[in-house]
């Protein structure tokens, strides 16, 4: 460098500069001395021209401390000055050195002065970098030496300005608002390397690297980087330091952004607020901002009797204001949040009073202490210990507390959540954090104690497994067994308080659970293969195979019964080329196939299926992309039923996922009764086992529609001709008793089979309160109809039993009503209550029982006691009729009622009986095609029979019609036995596909 007519400060210390018997000059030869020269003088450079040199000497203070002399500005010697053919113009000090114990030195650069570029990559810094000091002290080891270089003057012509930084950094505003874009834009006029972004967050004891990400993005052109952050909030707020290097020195520029908070920052607690000033006469509110954040200062209005204060805890800071004294009236407080520059934030509180004869909830401390609440209000309090959120209880209209809704979540939970959202939005460098969040989560695995923990839980993990596949991060053997610890123990979690409840919150937990998985499990870092581990519900297999791997692959794992799979090596074959290793990882999940929503791709969805409790999942790595297109062979063992090989496709269902067999088939084992599943693709696989494949016919849609408009109108009718004969057939008791169950019946089935023809046009699923209405109404009638049957049963088994009995017709009709509505309403009362918080209630895409958990035989279970209990009461009449005892009355007169009767048991009966029989062999075993036609028929049918059997076969009824159209007045009734009708109602299709 050459600086002309101008004064050269240079770093040349020799032996005379400083006379001090503690200091030592390090001759040549010795050990303690270092020393060299920069540049030589050119002899024909031209007289009148300083070129700058640097000479480097080293002084040693081993046994006194540092000079304060040398500190001082520096005067040229007089025998440098006049030595020929150089003129000594300076000297300067460029670097102070602190010598440890272990002989390493703390080297830091003085003003104007900075380490090389090329020293900084290849040693460590003193400390964590200071801001503004990018490469200011170095740490050099006992056999290094080394001095700090002079940084590039400021401008052309002058060697004393300060340096002048190669590149300018801009922004369009210092002040962004929540959901802008920030550009920050470097414009370089040198040539720039290693050039990086970082983020010094307010309140973050160090920066965090900014990348490429879902929020940021970098583009470049020449001279030109452009530094973009989408969607803007007060988590990005700070000091923004681009670092690069340029002319052989380490540059930083900053640009200081503040980002003010939004009204859904602020929290406040509680929102509204009902207190009783005979109970509660004080009361506190709060409202809270996220902690270290712009300097906001809050005030509280109305103020009057009430103390402010200002609470801070880990991640927040709240406002309090405690009110000592209850207001007169009804009160709105409001809780202003000022920062300088900024719009101020105002968070409203109302405070209702409770007034004399208000209705209210009582006091209650059975879970939160909840206080005295006003009717119509909700009551809230905050989540206990280290959780955050609230806790919320309405309280009814007539005073009753209603149920406690919580959105408490582990803190420790929600910040390896946050740490993993801004990870992936682009702050931070995955290869060392995602390690350090997986470690921390298997910590954290404990704390899990509601459906919202188990949401972030599974949440941090799916934000992880984009990370790494984005990116390319590969993990350590710690970091997987991490993970496997943390999966084991969330797949063993409870499935009704944990699973079922976050299901309902989202519906695709469990499938991004095992997306999770799947994708950090085969991120395994090459060098740690082969990698194996086996827990309770995990098993884990990962082998490199090196371009001369075997024949084919193979998998075994210890389940029950063993799991197996293999690959040919033909299939492997194309995955060889250019040396590239390949990656096999398998992994067996436990119970998650319980946990995955019963959604079947089309060709799959009406049948009743069963899992073996595992899920096998199979990746290939080669050459750091991965391959699906494999055929693979899986033996899932002895399996019952009929099989169907499947594989979890996670884009049906718009995105919640679902079996699909698509590219796999079943092969049946040469060797064993074991079921083989081949697929030529690899993903996560299971088999799905049914009895049997349920007929998807249009024909018998049309047969189940129009039994059912059948069954329907026949109702309709029967209704009718009990309109006209009514008043005809009921003269005496037995009569009256024996059509008023058989009206209920034909009521209860009629309104059973309208709601149940209108259900399918309620939109599904337990969100849904219609259809959740729907079922409960379609259970419940059903239900009731076959109970007013068996009502109508015991009556009969009364009149053969006790013959000379009188009855009580108000007596008897009362116990008839209790039985036929009362029990039917608590079995499917304590149905919802039982299967609706487990989520097994409703089927799956249709508002009816589910069959899986257990409900549909809620239904099939009365239904079949009360076809057993008819067919024994017709055996006791047929018995009673063969042998007739002279104590019975007159036997002609017995025996005629009795035909009578029998007649009809005779038909309904064995009706009834098929139809149920056939619905349960649907349920148990594999049929063709004609059991289930008949089942559809017969069961769709049930009104026809009522209206033939049950109505217009009755003798009574007939003479009634007779005279009624001849226009006659038809004869008084005699006592008479009354018959027992047994039928089934049920819509056919709905019903019949469930019985399967």
């Amino acid at each position: 460098m050459v600086c002309s007519a101008a004064p050269v400060l240079l770093l040349a210390m020799t032996l005379p500069l400083v006379e001090s018997p503690a200091a030592r000059a390090s001759q040549p030869g010795q050990s303690q001395a270092q020393g060299g020269s920069g540049p030589q003088l050119d002899p024909e450079s031209g007289a009148g021209e300083l070129v700058l040199v640097s000479v480097y000497v080293q002084l040693d203070f081993s046994d006194a401390p540092w000079p304060a002399a040398l500190s001082q500005p520096l005067t040229v010697p007089a025998a440098s000055v006049s030595s020929a053919p150089v003129t000594l113009a300076g000297l300067n000090l460029t670097t102070e050195c602190n010598v440890t114990h272990d002989g390493c030195s703390y080297c830091a650069c003085l003003s104007g002065y900075q380490w090389n570029a090329s020293i900084c990559n290849h040693h460590q810094p003193c400390h964590t970098p200071i801001k503004h000091q990018p490469c200011g002290c170095l740490v050099l080891s006992p056999t290094e030496a080394g001095y700090c270089q002079l940084l590039p003057p400021g401008e052309e012509g002058s060697c004393l300005l300060p340096p002048a930084v190669p590149a300018t950094l801009s922004l369009d505003s210092r002040l962004q608002m929540p959901g802008d874009t920030l550009n920050l834009t470097l414009l370089t006029n040198r040539e720039t390397t290693n050039l990086n972004w970082f983020l010094w967050p307010t309140g973050s004891p160090s920066p965090v690297l900014l990348r490429a990400g879902t929020c940021v993005s970098l583009t470049s052109s020449r001279g030109r980087t452009v530094l973009s952050i989408v969607n803007i909030s007060h988590r990005w707020a700070g000091e923004y330091i681009c670092r690069f290097e340029a002319q052989g020195f380490r540059w930083e520029l900053h640009q200081v952004v503040r980002v003010p908070l939004q009204a859904t920052d602020v929290t406040g607690l509680p929102d509204q607020l009902s207190v009783s000033c005979a109970t509660s006469p004080g009361f506190q509110l709060s409202c809270c901002i996220p902690s270290a954040h712009l300097g906001y200062t809050a005030s509280w209005s109305p103020r009057e009797g009430g103390q402010a204060s200002v609470f801070n805890t880990t991640d927040s800071q709240c406002f309090m204001l405690a009110v000592e004294h209850c207001p007169v009236a009804n009160t709105t407080y409001t809780c202003e949040l000022q920062s300088p520059g900024l719009s101020p934030l105002r968070v409203a509180v109302s405070v209702t009073i409770i007034q004399d004869g208000d209705t209210t909830c009582p006091e209650d401390s059975s879970t939160v202490a909840w206080n005295v609440t006003k009717a119509g209000h909700v009551a809230q309090a905050q989540c206990p210990g280290n959780r955050t959120g609230t806790v919320k209880r309405p309280c009814g209209p007539d005073g009753v507390w209603g149920p406690i809704h919580s959105s408490c979540t582990d803190m420790g939970l929600l910040a390896l959540l946050l740490r993993a959202q801004l990870l992936q939005a682009g702050q931070g460098w995955p290869e060392e954090e995602v390690s350090q969040i997986l470690a921390q989560l298997q910590e954290q695995v404990v704390a899990v104690t509601s459906p919202s923990d188990l949401l972030a839980l599974v949440g941090t993990m799916t934000v992880l497994a984009k990370v790494v596949a984005d990116t390319g991060t590969q993990l350590s053997c710690s970091a997987l067994e991490a993970v496997l610890k943390t999966t084991d123990k969330v797949l063993g979690m409870n499935s009704s308080s944990l699973w079922t409840p976050a299901q309902r919150q989202m519906p695709s937990v469990s499938s991004s659970l095992l997306l999770a998985v799947e994708t950090l499990a085969r991120s395994l870092c090459p060098q740690d293969q082969p990698f194996s581990f086996i827990l309770p519900n995990v098993q884990l297999q990962s082998q490199l195979l090196k371009p001369t791997f075997p024949a084919n692959y193979r998998a075994s794992f210890p389940t029950h019964p063993p799991l197996r799979a293999w690959i040919p090596r033909h299939s492997l074959a194309p995955l060889r080329h250019n040396g590239t290793n390949v990656s096999i990882t398998s992994l067996v999940l436990q119970k998650l196939d319980h946990l995955l929503p019963s959604n079947y791709r089309q060709g799959l969805g009406g049948s009743l299926y069963a899992t073996p409790g595992l899920v096998l999942a199979i990746s290939i790595m080669a050459g750091g992309q991965v391959f699906k297109q494999v055929e693979v062979t899986m033996d899932f063992g002895d399996t019952d039923g009929s099989p169907h090989c499947v594989f979890w496709d996670h884009d049906l269902f718009q995105g919640k996922g679902g079996w699909s067999d698509a590219g796999c088939q079943v092969q049946a084992a040469s060797a064993s009764p074991t079921t083989q599943c081949i697929c030529r693709h690899l993903t996560a696989f299971s088999i799905l086992m049914s009895g049997h494949t349920v007929p998807n016919h249009s024909t018998l849609e049309l047969l189940s529609q129009v039994g059912l408009g059948a069954s329907i109108l026949a109702l309709l009718m029967c209704l009718g001709v009990y309109r006209l004969v009514w008043r005809f057939v009921v003269r005496n008791k037995v009569a009256y008793l024996r059509h008023s169950a058989l009206l209920n019946m034909v009521l209860c089935l009629l309104a059973a089979n309208t709601c149940f023809l209108g259900a399918p046009l309620l939109p599904p699923g337990p969100r849904s309160p219609l259809c959740l209405a729907a079922a409960f109404l379609c259970h419940f009638l059903y239900l009731a109809t076959f109970f007013w049957m068996l009502a109508q049963a015991l009556l009969l088994a009364h009149q053969l039993l006790f013959v000379f009995h009188q009855l009580s017709k108000l007596r008897v009709l009362s116990l008839m009503v209790l039985l036929g509505y009362l029990c039917p309403m608590g079995l499917a009362g304590i149905t919802l209550g039982l299967y609706l918080p487990r989520g097994q209630y409703l089927r799956e895409g249709a508002c009816w029982l589910d069959k899986k958990g257990g409900a549909l035989y809620t239904f099939v279970g009365p239904v079949l006691a009360i076809v057993g209990v008819n067919g024994l009461v017709l055996t006791m009449a047929v018995l009673k009729m063969l042998r007739p005892s002279l104590s019975e009355g007159p036997q002609v007169e017995k025996r005629q009622a009795l035909l009578g009767v029998i007649k009809a048991l005779l038909v309904l009966t064995p009706i009834f009986g098929l139809t149920w029989g056939l619905g349960l062999a649907t349920l148990l075993q594999e049929v063709s095609l004609v059991p289930h036609y008949l089942f559809t028929v017969l069961n769709a049918s049930q009104g026809v029979f009522i209206l033939l059997f049950g109505c217009l076969m009755d003798k009574k009824v007939q003479e009634a019609l007779r005279k009624r159209f001849s226009g006659s007045q038809p004869p008084r009734s005699t006592n008479s036995l009354a018959t027992n009708e047994t039928y089934i109602s049920e819509h056919s299709k709905g019903r019949s596909e469930d019985a399967r």
